[in-house]
């Protein structure tokens, strides 16, 4: 049974300090099974949203992490921005996504805004299907007046008591923690920097006065352009091309246009199929129509690295050691390209920033043909199996079975030698990077030095057995030859590793 998972997505009161938001993702991140999908950041809005997904007590345990985090950092008496806001993690919701009901969501919630009541000082507001009252479903409702006003009805208007914490506002302001159905924060910058058109704009949309249902709409001043800020909060029944189209036409009675629009953080692919099948008038598009989507359900070795571990662990002759491989490269590659971006930014290293750019760029594309070779191996093996049952009752069979036979394994023997390519070069800018890399994270270049050794040994292997079969002897010379340049490669990548660990020992230490 699949693990059940929840999406969360927390909006943080911060979007200036690169500092800030850097420390609050990693409080996020360092939650053990939490993968972060988004990070949207706006400057005028002063404020950033986080996407993550994780197991239900995993995304808990995050959140109060980044609440926890923003509490620390962020002081709402000090705070500016075009955004509506209460707090320093000013609103966080839990979204069901696999194996997991509206309703645990909502306990979720519960569940975190007790705890920050009670752990963190920090006044707790439940909304939608986490609230505690009808009057508090809506989150402008509860945000009315913004930080300034709640900070003197909290302590005096018996209907803004938080439902956990004290009922006094710190720096951190309130918490709003929910539980809601997927939503799409949409914006439409217009060709004015007239915000009463924005206001106009949204008033005339949203659901509240009389506009679109399952639309919430406010008017802004962002980056000098008015914004009609959204969330579609169902956009099944109230799609991203309805709205669109409507704000077209109530611009057009203010004699302007809209500018270009923007996406906050991650929305699902049906809405946006949607919105393609809508202005194309593609009637019946199906997201199955659609390349990408097409050659992913029709992959048979998953993707991600708990896929292929499945499918390594099945039984099956593929995926085998040179998917293997690949992967481990892969892996070391992705390592490389951390550890140059770790780098990246610091005045320390200022005098090979350029070189770290290039070397993240490049361990990108060798991590992109790494992880490709993962499928392609487990193909050409799998063509070696086909030639293997071709009838072999004629002369005339048994001659065309012997060249797709040597076809095959050629072919075979191409994909784990392209793999120890990659993985020698891998090796190669893992020596730099703990050379000259951040000092704070020169083991993880050696750790990429070590799986692109790895990878290079899994390939090698591959390619022998391959040469036992061959028939042509000058390809499996020049097989043999490749390997050996690939193995000297290794060996001094690898010599310069543990030279460059010795010599920055104390780097390490301090």
């Amino acid at each position: 049974m699949a693990q059940a998972l929840v999406e969360c997505i927390p909006n943080f009161s911060e979007g200036r300090r690169p500092e800030v938001i850097a420390a609050i993702e990693a409080a996020i991140r360092g939650v053990s099974q939490v993968h972060i999908l988004d990070q949207h950041s706006d400057e005028d809005h002063n404020r950033t949203v986080i996407t993550f997904v994780a197991p239900p007590q995993a995304a808990v345990e995050a959140a109060y992490a980044g609440i926890a985090q923003a509490a620390e950092l962020i002081d709402l008496g000090q705070h500016r921005g075009e955004h509506p806001r209460i707090g320093a993690a000013d609103v966080v919701p839990f979204v069901p996504i696999r194996g997991i009901t509206i309703e645990e969501c909502a306990e979720l919630a519960r569940q975190l805004g007790e705890r920050v009541g009670r752990n963190l000082g920090i006044p707790v507001y439940l909304y939608e299907a986490a609230a505690s009252s009808p009057d508090r479903v809506n989150l402008e409702d509860i945000r009315r007046g913004e930080y300034e006003a709640l900070k003197v009805a909290i302590e005096q208007d018996p209907a803004r008591q938080p439902d956990f914490g004290p009922a006094k506002l710190g720096p951190a302001g309130a918490t709003v923690i929910g539980a809601r159905t997927p939503l799409i924060a949409y914006n439409v910058y217009l060709t004015t920097d007239d915000k009463s058109v924005a206001n106009q704009i949204a008033r005339a949309i949203r659901h509240s006065s009389g506009g679109l249902r399952f639309v919430k709409s406010i008017g802004l001043l962002v980056e000098g352009r008015a914004q009609v800020s959204m969330n579609l909060t169902d956009y099944r029944r109230t799609p991203i091309a309805r709205v669109t189209e409507l704000i077209r036409r109530e611009a057009a009675r203010y004699g302007v246009g809209i500018h270009h629009t923007e996406l906050v953080g991650l929305a699902p692919q049906e809405a946006l199929i949607d919105a393609a099948g809508w202005y194309l008038q593609l009637d019946g598009l199906e997201p199955d129509q659609l390349l990408e989507t097409r050659l992913y359900n029709s992959m048979e070795d998953g993707g991600d690295e708990a896929s292929l571990l499945e499918s390594l662990a099945a039984g099956t002759p593929t995926p085998g050691g040179g998917s293997a491989a690949a992967h481990a490269g892969a892996v070391g590659a992705a390592l490389v390209a951390m550890v140059a971006r770790l780098t990246i930014g610091k005045k320390k290293y200022a005098e090979v920033e350029a070189r770290m750019r290039a070397i993240a760029e490049e361990a990108d594309t060798l991590r992109h043909k790494l992880s490709q070779a993962v499928s392609r191996d487990a193909a050409a093996f799998k063509a070696v199996m086909m030639a293997m049952k071709l009838p072999k009752d004629s002369d005339a069979d048994k001659a065309a079975r012997a060249q797709a036979m040597e076809a095959a394994i050629h072919q075979a023997a191409t994909v784990p030698l392209e793999v120890a390519q990659g993985c020698a070069q891998v090796a190669e800018l893992a020596a730099e990077m703990v050379e000259t890399g951040n000092a704070n994270a020169i083991t993880d270049g050696a750790a990429g030095a070590e799986m692109a050794a790895a990878g290079l040994r899994m390939a090698e292997l591959n390619v022998l057995i391959n040469a036992q079969s061959a028939k042509d002897s000058s390809a499996v010379k020049a097989w043999q030859e490749t390997l050996t340049t690939q193995r000297q490669r290794l060996a001094n990548a690898q010599e310069r590793v543990r030279v460059g660990l010795q010599e920055r020992a104390d780097l390490i230490a301090g």
